[in-house]
Formats: C-alpha cells, sequence, structure tokens
C-alpha cells in the first residue's frame, strides 16, 4: 500500500507540474525541484558574476560585488564552504585592485563590499575564482576619474 501510495505522489505531482503555467519558477530545468540546491550536482561548482557597475576611481563600488555559486545543474550551491577571490583580469590602465579580496559566500553568493580601483579607466574585467569551482570573468566596466 505504501509503495501505490507513493506512486501515486509522483505521478500527482508530476501533473501538477506539467499544468503549471509557472514551470519557470518551479525549477531551472522546468522540472521538480526535489532537493534544491545545496550542491546537488554531480560536477563542479560554477561561479557568476552579478555584473559590475560603473564607478569612480578610489571610491567603493557600488552596488556592491556579488559572486554566485552555483552547482552543475545551474542552481544555487548553498552548500559551498570555500573562499572565493576576485583579481583583475583585464587591466587597461594599471590600476589597483583593493578591499576585501577574498570571501568566502553565505547561501551561495559572495558579496565583495568594498572594492576599490585607484584609477579610471574604460574596459575593466574581474576575474573569479574558488577551488572546486570554475572561474568566470565579469563583463567588462569603467571606473570614471574622479
Amino acid at each position: 500500500m505504501g509503495m501505490r501510495l507513493s506512486h501515486a505522489a509522483v505521478v500527482l505531482a508530476a501533473l501538477l507540474s506539467a499544468a503549471c503555467p509557472y514551470t519557470d519558477f518551479l525549477s531551472s530545468n522546468h522540472g521538480l525541484a526535489i532537493g534544491g540546491g545545496g550542491g546537488s550536482g554531480s560536477g563542479p561548482d560554477a561561479l557568476r558574476f552579478l555584473q559590475p557597475s560603473t564607478a569612480t576611481a578610489g571610491d567603493i563600488i557600488t552596488p556592491a560585488i556579488q559572486v554566485q555559486v552555483l552547482d552543475s545543474l545551474g542552481i544555487p550551491d548553498s552548500a559551498f564552504a570555500g573562499s572565493i577571490s576576485v583579481t583583475l583580469s583585464i587591466n587597461p590602465v594599471g590600476g589597483n585592485l583593493s578591499g576585501g579580496l577574498s570571501i568566502v559566500p553565505s547561501n551561495g553568493i559572495a558579496l565583495f563590499g568594498d572594492l576599490v580601483i585607484d584609477r579610471s579607466g574604460a574596459g575593466y574585467v574581474l576575474r573569479a575564482s574558488a577551488p572546486g569551482a570554475t572561474s568566470a570573468s565579469s563583463s567588462s566596466f569603467t571606473i570614471l576619474a574622479p
């Protein structure tokens, strides 16, 4: 009896999922989100920037730079405990990046709230890396003259 009931629950959940007009909100693969994130994928994690915005040379970049950790299924990995480091991968005018350059993420997001680039220029690109994760590069951005 227990086995039939569990099969019926899975079938019912699948039917509800298929009929739901909000499938994009159920999970990233348009199916049932059973077990959720937290490192449920079997492959390596990947890093992803939430894009930096234009800032002024010598000022803290606001809003804060965010790097998200995603498991191999593309789901935020809230269990990731490695330290994420950021560097300048493209530095068009020899600026210096300072602030907290290595952060342990909370709930799969590393928040770099005090990064500063000291020289103005266009085309800066940040690179995020962490042991056990595929690194990522930001899109290019501009640091304005003060």
